[in-house]
C-alpha cells in the first residue's frame, strides 16, 4: 500500500500484512447506512449506498473512503477493500489521493492473488501521475504484479523505474533484489538486498534471499549467519503473534 501512514501497513512483500490495525469503523456521516432498510454487516453497503444516492464528488470524502478501504484491508476483507479504494479514486479532486487510492486497489487485488487486477490497479496509478508522490510504489507493485502473472521481462523492467523513481525506498530495492536472484544476477541482488536491509527493510524475507545470494555465490559461511538472523527474526514474529493471542 502507500505510504500514508508507515505504520499502519506495508506493501510490496507478498505475505500479506501486519496487524496493526485499529478498530473498524465508517465514520464518514455521507457513507452512513440506514440500519433499517440493510444488513449491518452486508459488505457491500458503503458501495451500494454511494449508488443509489448517486452522490457528487463534492459530498464524497475520498480520504474517508481510503480510510475505510484500510480498515477492510485489516479485516481481511479485500473485495470490499478494492472497492472503497476504487470508488475513492474515482472521486478524488486531486491526483495524489487519486494515485495512492489506486495503488492501495492494486494491493488490495493481490493479497487476493487477482494479479491482473492488480496490475490494471497499479496502471492507473502510474498513468495519474508518472512523477508523483506514489508512483515508486506503483511501480514497484506493478513489477510485483507481473511477476506473479508470469510477465518477467516486463516486471524487471517496472523494478527498476521503481529505484530510479525513488532510491531511498526499500521496498522497491527488495524486489528488484528478488527478480534478481530469480534471474540468476546474484551479485546484483546482493547489492539490492543490502540496500534494501539499510534503508530499514529488516524482515525476514529480505535476509532470507540475501542469504540466497551469498549461497549462490559461493560465499555459504556468510550465508549461513545471514539464515541465522532470518530465523530469529521469523521466530521473534512467531512470539509476538503468540502473545498478542
Amino acid at each position: 500500500m502507500t505510504d500514508r501512514e508507515d505504520e499502519r501497513h506495508h506493501f510490496s512483500e507478498g505475505q500479506g500484512f501486519d496487524d496493526p490495525y485499529e478498530g473498524f469503523d465508517l465514520d464518514p456521516p455521507e457513507l452512513e447506512p440506514d440500519l433499517n432498510e440493510v444488513d449491518p454487516v452486508d459488505s457491500r453497503v458503503v458501495v451500494d449506498s454511494l449508488d443509489e444516492r448517486n452522490l457528487s464528488a463534492k459530498n464524497v470524502d475520498a480520504d474517508e473512503l481510503i480510510d475505510v478501504g484500510l480498515n477492510y484491508m485489516g479485516i481481511n476483507r479485500h473485495e470490499q477493500a478494492a472497492d472503497a479504494f476504487e470508488r475513492a479514486a474515482r472521486y478524488a479532486e486531486d491526483d495524489e489521493t487519486a494515485q495512492e487510492a489506486w495503488v492501495n486497489k492494486g494491493v488490495a487485488h493481490a493479497e487476493m492473488e487477482e494479479w491482473d487486477d492488480a496490475a490494471g490497479a497499479h496502471r492507473e496509478a502510474v498513468f495519474v501521475d508518472e512523477d508523483g508522490p506514489f508512483a515508486a510504489e506503483a511501480e514497484t507493485n506493478l513489477a510485483y504484479a507481473l511477476w506473479e502473472f508470469g510477465d518477467d521481462e516486463e516486471a524487471i523492467y517496472h523494478a527498476e523505474r521503481a529505484v530510479r523513481k525513488n532510491d531511498r525506498l526499500p521496498q522497491a530495492w527488495y524486489n528488484l533484489g528478488f527478480m534478481e536472484n530469480e534471474r540468476g544476477r546474484h551479485e546484483e541482488a546482493l547489492e539490492c538486498l543490502d540496500n534494501a536491509i539499510r534503508l530499514g527493510f529488516k524482515q525476514a524475507d529480505v535476509y532470507q534471499e540475501k542469504s540466497r545470494a551469498l549461497d549462490e555465490l559461493g560465499r555459504e559461511e556468510e550465508a549461513g549467519e545471514v539464515e541465522a538472523q532470518a530465523d530469529r527474526i521469523r521466530k521473534e514474529q512467531e512470539q509476538r503473534l503468540v502473545d498478542q493471542e
